[in-house]
């Protein structure tokens, strides 16, 4: 298995379109997941399109297929909100408990300067993947939405 860091500067070199990692979160996310077009404004955020601040994505490969995959933001913050934030992380269906997320989140955390949050479900298997690694639960996340 291969582990491959894309971000702006090296998007000439990658394997994968990006429309087949879009693919493969939307489908590999499940019931966790959000609409394709939200995902792909999720990597344009990190490919400083239309504002972004950057970021970057990890993708788990093996002869050329995308085992797992995660896209990471920058939210140009520092301190009272992390520097960073893990929008998305899923592995194939076929290829989960092989330790192919770790090996991602491994990869992933690293490269972050700063602080690292995410938003995870209580029910989502991925949480222990994460308390693992080191995230705590410190606050409740609550929003507002504008009727609109």
């Amino acid at each position: 298995m291969n582990l491959h860091h894309l971000h702006k500067k090296n998007q000439s070199e990658w394997q994968f379109t990006e429309s087949e990692l879009v693919d493969f979160l939307f489908k590999h996310l499940e019931q966790y997941g959000d609409p394709k077009h939200d995902i792909q404004a999720c990597l344009d955020f990190a490919l400083e399109r239309d504002g972004g601040m950057g970021g970057f994505a990890v993708i788990a490969e093996e002869n050329g297929k995308i085992l797992g995959a995660t896209i990471i933001n920058h939210t140009g913050m520092n301190g009272y909100i992390p520097s960073n934030i893990l929008v998305y992380i899923a592995v194939d269906s076929s290829a989960r408990g092989k330790g192919i997320g770790r090996k991602i989140m491994d990869t992933a955390l690293p490269l972050c300067k700063g602080g690292v949050a995410l938003h995870v479900e209580p029910d989502n298997p991925a949480r222990h993947l994460y308390e693992n690694i080191g995230f705590t639960n410190k606050y409740l996340e609550m929003r507002w939405t504008p009727n609109s």
